[in-house]
């Protein structure tokens, strides 16, 4: 069983709707995170965990959750970003929360493209390794280490704040200073992180922002990041507005031990009773 603990519903009426988009076609090194979706979904299952979170929601009970399956990502990455867009866009337009199963990286920017047009302004909260803000890289200027240039250029976002970096570039750094981005380092992390957003907020969850020993099922390995316990911490101490999210960058193929997916169901999760709690 695939279904978050119990949570997901067979329902045509819905909450919250999950999401999959198996592409990694942008992906600058190693393939494999196109099977993140399915390693996430198999992690979910009641048979290994329950519908509660930590802050005490009871998502069986206490909200509808619908597993909208996988986006058709055949054809070029053009039509594939089209469909991603439309597909969310369809989400949003029945007043439900999308939450996104990545795939790489570069689909973050179709699915805020769609939130951009409902929530204006929209703020960001990016969990990465990486601040994602190359002009191109190899050439293309939609990899998946892009997206937050793109959408920042494209003024999709008011405001965008990036946790967990610790392999930003001179590049970065100034495209981050150019839009206002607010770049929270590992370095400069201390005891407790509390942020708060005025405008409603996208999360988006690159697996890598989690250190190695924590999330050993990425395609780039970058130590020295947060701990799971710590990236639930920050989560649950958001004032903010939460309307969407993405979990990105799953590489099964690298997840011998399986706690990767784990780790996503659990971010997902929590920030589901986050927005579950905000809606009372």
């Amino acid at each position: 069983m695939t279904d978050f603990g119990g949570a997901i519903k067979a329902s045509q009426e819905y909450d919250v709707a999950l999401l999959g988009i198996p592409f990694d076609e942008k992906s600058c090194y190693l393939r494999g995170a196109a099977k993140g979706p399915l390693a996430v979904r198999a992690a979910s299952t009641s048979k290994a965990i329950n519908p509660w979170t930590e802050l005490g929601v009871n998502l069986e009970e206490e909200t509808v959750l619908a597993d909208l399956g996988d986006v058709d990502v055949s054809g070029n990455y053009e039509q594939v970003f089209s469909r991603v867009e439309k597909k969310v866009s369809e989400i949003l337009d029945r007043n439900a929360v999308p939450v996104v199963l990545g795939g790489d990286h570069s689909i973050s920017y179709p699915v805020v493209k769609a939130f951009a047009r409902k929530y204006k302004p929209l703020d960001i909260l990016h969990f990465d390794s990486h601040p994602d803000l190359y002009d191109e890289l190899y050439g293309d200027r939609f990899s998946h280490a892009c997206p937050f240039a793109r959408i920042m250029e494209e003024g999709l976002a008011q405001n965008l704040v990036q946790v967990g970096i610790r392999a930003a570039t001179g590049e970065h750094r100034e495209k981050a200073a150019r839009y206002g981005i607010r770049m929270v380092e590992m370095k400069d992390i201390g005891e407790a992180l509390s942020l708060k957003f005025s405008n409603p907020l996208y999360i988006s969850f690159d697996m890598d922002a989690l250190d190695p020993a924590f999330a050993p099922g990425v395609s780039h390995h970058e130590p020295g990041g947060l701990s799971t316990r710590q990236a639930i911490d920050i989560l649950h101490s958001l004032a903010a507005d939460i309307v969407g999210m993405d979990v990105v960058e799953v590489n099964p193929e690298r997840d011998v031990s399986g706690i990767t997916a784990a780790a996503a169901v659990k971010i997902i999760m929590e920030v589901v009773g986050k927005i579950v709690l905000q809606k009372k």
